[in-house]
């Protein structure tokens, strides 16, 4: 197998042999001031639906790259199909928690406004250009999708019937996430639901265990940040259900 460049792009075009990619004028930017790249030095790409190509810089000009597609390093392969639906947190942490919900494997990122979220104003440009980030540097063959932040009603209006969710309760009867997890079907798609520091409000937990697929898992005895606590869960849940079992691409 040719060896991987170190520099990863993930980029919006097709890719096959002899396809020519335009990089935008940031890209561009980024390759050449900021790792000193050059024509002839390889870049690999991919855009989550053809698996990742080496490709070589071609033309460097002042608003953009093109970059000459050569050939493929690894086919796209099925990733675990899991969301994560949050409450949004501040600033900081937020950025935090995408790149390493990012680096967890998440398909979906879905904010959700609950009755105690500080925050409401999310932006999904930040957080797309942090996925991305975080894909390129983590060997991903995706990026994660981001949505719109909506009031958690809405999104469980529209949640599919087959899609079971990871409650993670802060009180209440739940059982321990492994104790659940082990005995858990490992097929079919999934999403953590978290909430925010002050946690779910008792009308909000009702109209979620309304839900049949919905099921509540505790994450030990200490209260954990919002943040941590996404985090948290995810991990646990990629290493019992997920892929946590495959080995780094391209190592033996």
């Amino acid at each position: 197998m040719t060896d991987r460049p170190r520099t990863r792009l993930f980029v919006e075009g097709d890719l096959a042999g002899g396809a020519m990619v335009e990089c935008g004028r940031e890209q561009a930017h980024y390759l050449v001031h900021v790792l000193r790249l050059a024509p002839g030095d390889p870049v690999a790409l991919f855009n989550g639906r053809d698996g990742e190509w080496l490709a070589r810089i071609d033309k460097v000009g002042k608003k953009s790259a093109i970059l000459a597609v050569n050939s493929q390093l690894r086919p796209q392969a099925p990733e675990p199909d899991l969301w994560l639906v949050f409450a949004p947190v501040k600033r900081a942490p937020l950025d935090f928690l995408v790149s390493k919900a990012t680096e967890l494997g998440v398909s979906a990122l879905m904010p959700a406004i609950t009755r105690r979220t500080v925050v409401e104003r999310v932006k999904r440009e930040r957080m797309t250009a942090n996925a991305i980030e975080a894909a390129e540097q983590c060997e991903r063959l995706t990026v994660p999708r981001i949505e719109d932040a909506r009031s958690l009603s809405q999104i469980l209006d529209s949640w599919p019937a087959e899609r079971r969710i990871l409650l993670c309760a802060e009180a209440g009867e739940a059982m321990p996430i492994n104790d659940f997890l082990r005995g858990a079907d490992p097929g079919g798609p999934w999403a953590v639901l978290t909430g925010p520091e002050g946690g779910f409000e008792q009308t909000e937990l009702d109209l979620l265990h309304k839900f049949p697929n919905v099921n509540a898992v505790g994450l030990g005895p200490r209260i954990l940040r919002a943040d941590t606590a996404a985090l948290a869960a995810l991990a646990c849940w990629q290493a019992v259900l997920g892929d946590w079992r495959n080995r780094p691409p391209g190592r033996n």
